[in-house]
């Protein structure tokens, strides 16, 4: 059931359009004798290749993204236990780094499902919440940390920042859009183009055999179209391989 309903989760009105219009174009082929023994191989060149390139290079923007998530993630923890257990660190110093670490991660989910103007506003918090963990290691050191200790922390601060913008870089620069372009125009037409080819199967093989050729490259390339599609935004929160965000409620019980 678990299969079926990831399945249908890439099926929309789009794949039921095009297959809508393989079969009528098959079918009007079929009725006025318009048949053409086309080449098969030709999609595998023309469209497969392409969209197996661009869902590759969806599928590693999402695998990278969750590793600078993880990252992230890890760095903000080893802060929060450095202002815990580093010498001259007390209880005042881990409630502020627990509060700037939740803020962080509350304001990084908000940044990356948000779109236009508000992107903007969302990421001055963002480096605002950095900024405030910067002057937090300086009362660690006023507190008595040794200066290695907060070259140590400051250290962790950068590759968070490096880390929020490598997935800033996956969010702001796609698979290259004339790719995208090429595949989504191919991928909905070819199915219809076939439409004499589809009518020749009808007609040197069993009359039904035509539609069910037809439906079948119809769903089959409408379908890794929305693969690729849902890969693509791995923050949108369409597709059921998006990267989860939500992750601040998790760390309020951990640290």
């Amino acid at each position: 059931m678990k299969v079926l309903k990831s399945f249908w989760s890439v099926v929309d009105w789009q794949t039921y359009l095009v297959t809508f219009l393989a079969l009528t174009a098959t079918y009007i082929c079929n009725r006025f004798n318009i048949s053409a023994e086309l080449p098969s191989g030709l999609i595998g060149i023309a469209i497969i290749f392409p969209i197996v390139f661009s869902i590759n290079a969806a599928y590693k923007r999402r695998e990278d993204v969750l590793k600078y998530f993880a990252s992230l993630k890890a760095h903000g923890v080893s802060l929060c236990f450095a202002h815990s257990h580093w010498r001259g660190a007390g209880m005042e110093d881990k409630v502020r780094a627990k509060v700037l670490f939740l803020s962080l991660l509350s304001n990084t989910r908000e940044y990356f499902i948000s779109q236009g103007s508000q992107c903007v506003a969302i990421r001055e918090k963002i480096y605002e919440v950095f900024r405030e963990i910067s002057m937090s290691h300086e009362k660690l050191r006023d507190g008595g940390l040794s200066p290695t200790e907060v070259s140590r922390a400051n250290q962790y601060l950068r590759a968070m920042i490096i880390e929020f913008e490598s997935m800033n870089n996956v969010k702001l620069y796609q698979t290259p859009k004339s790719l995208r372009a090429y595949s989504q125009i191919f991928l909905n037409l070819f199915p219809i183009l076939y439409a004499p080819y589809f009518a020749h199967i009808c007609q040197v093989s069993h009359v039904l055999s035509g539609y069910v050729v037809a439906f079948i490259y119809s769903v089959v390339l409408v379908t890794l179209d929305n693969i690729q599609e849902d890969l693509e935004d791995p923050f949108d929160g369409e597709g059921e391989d998006d990267v989860e965000l939500s992750v601040q409620e998790d760390f309020e019980t951990l640290l």
